[in-house]
């Protein structure tokens, strides 16, 4: 019996790691996505990987955004063109599950510009909804 309390115990806790690992792996997928939309010019192909709803928050040197909309618009505001734009990289630091739903993420991130290079930090805190994984609050800096 305790074999067998003990096997199952490492089967539960490997298939967590797998699901997690499989989200992992998603977060990454999206933000790889993004960042090919952005270096492409497209500020509505990047807003994808946000949830599209009044829920969702940006915070930034402007202070906080609130809803998918009001960030979309400060990002084409901000980054009108793709000079303003230039080419997105990032450096994740920091990838953790907060719960079976909802990671934290840190990183850096990256604009090479003709027009002057620009740099930062990142959090952002993603959900799964509806089986998909968004950003639900991003803290730029």
């Amino acid at each position: 019996m305790k074999y067998l309390s003990l096997a199952l115990t490492t089967i539960f806790f490997c298939s967590f790691c797998l699901a997690q690992n499989k989200d992992e792996q998603s977060i990454r997928r999206l933000m790889e996505k993004q960042t090919r939309a952005w270096n492409a010019g497209s500020v509505d192909e990047f807003m994808k990987g946000y949830w599209n709803s009044d829920s969702l928050m940006f915070i930034g040197k402007s202070g906080i955004i609130y809803g998918y909309l009001g960030a979309l618009e400060r990002y084409r505001k901000t980054y009108g063109d793709t000079v303003k734009m230039g080419q997105l990289r990032y450096d994740l630091l920091r990838l953790e599950p907060i719960s079976s739903a909802a990671f934290f993420v840190v990183g850096k991130w990256y604009l090479k510009r003709t027009i002057g290079d620009l740099g930062g930090i990142f959090t952002l805190v993603f959900r799964k909804i509806g089986g998909k994984w968004f950003i639900v609050a991003d803290h730029t800096s």
